[in-house]
């Protein structure tokens, strides 16, 4: 329901900035977890409140009239406060959290995140807890977005990232060839994962260094659909243990060995905007390190001894 007229609220701020990020009424709902029609009611009711047309609804997508945008620096300056007085209010402690806006990575969707999920709920009896699962980068950037309170995901690699977040590292792994049991590398393509993703753009831009352009006729975004085909005999291909894990129905199915060329790793962190959630950040991580001990690390190097000590908790 939108609010009365005169009233300007928080949660009106909140799908405004949203709406003007994303572009359209849908994505805003999608973003935030409720319906459109409540979306558009709300920025409704913050435009009757503020006597202003913040955004031109008539194209797609929507464009912040020069109203919103100059709105729009204010807005953003009342949500970085909100944050800020929530996470003083929560006096840096988990006990004090009430919503907790959290993604993770899809590879630890079948045991660490429901685990982690069940460990939380326990010790923050009042929080709701709002998960979003998908790639490393559509994480990060839903975090710089503030649509996400903390991320659990691959680190980019890049440089000059990190000025507005803190970062957590959780785990490190090297990527492994993984074959048709007793092929030879040589005599197969290459099987590749989507470069859409970032640890794909990992692969392609190793090899790109290494002067190596094996030829591949598959580019795919599911670890199953991948492993299936090399465990058919249609190619080999580079993941992670952690993508092993994740789709270890066909482990048997196949025999992982270490790249046959220099190596290459990648690191997973718990990532949050810096100075905002004082040190819950910190306290999650530390719930989630055994966690991926148990669930990934340990099992993966009772199959594979010779992962480590690439492959470790951090």
């Amino acid at each position: 329901m939108a609010e009365p007229e005169g009233r300007v609220t928080l949660w009106g701020i909140e799908t405004f900035v949203a709406a003007a990020e994303e572009g359209s009424i849908s994505a805003a709902a999608r973003r935030l977890g409720v319906s459109p029609s409540a979306v558009s009611q709300q920025l409704s009711g913050l435009e009757a409140a503020l006597a202003a047309v913040l955004l031109d609804r008539s194209g797609r997508p929507m464009q912040v009239t020069p109203a919103g945008a100059m709105f729009r620096r204010h807005a953003q300056t009342i949500l970085n406060a909100a944050s800020e007085a929530r996470a003083e209010l929560a006096m840096a402690d988990l006990a004090g959290m009430t919503t907790l806006r959290l993604g993770v990575i899809e590879d630890f969707d079948s045991d660490v995140t429901p685990k982690l999920l069940s460990m939380l709920s326990r010790e923050l009896k009042g929080c709701r807890f709002l998960l979003e699962t998908g790639a490393s980068h559509r994480l990060l950037d839903q975090l710089e977005a503030r649509a996400l309170d903390v991320i659990v995901a691959a680190d980019s690699g890049l440089e000059g990232e990190g000025d507005w977040r803190e970062v957590h590292p959780l785990m490190t792994e090297p990527f492994v060839a993984v074959t048709p049991p007793g092929a030879a590398i040589e005599d197969l393509p290459l099987i590749l994962y989507t470069a859409r993703h970032l640890m794909g753009r990992q692969i392609a831009a190793h090899l790109s260094r290494l002067g190596m352009k094996p030829a591949h006729r598959f580019e795919l975004d599911s670890y199953a659909a991948i492993l299936a085909m090399v465990a058919g005999g249609e190619g080999w291909t580079i993941l992670t243990p952690l993508a092993l894990h994740q789709a270890r129905a066909f482990r048997p199915l196949v025999e992982v060995r270490p790249l046959p060329f220099a190596a290459l790793h990648r690191t997973l962190s718990l990532t949050a905007r810096a100075g905002i959630l004082r040190e819950v950040p910190a306290q999650i991580a530390a719930r989630l390190k055994p966690l991926i001990a148990q669930e990934v690390i340990t099992p993966a190097l009772a199959d594979c001894p010779w992962l480590a000590p690439a492959l470790r908790v951090l």
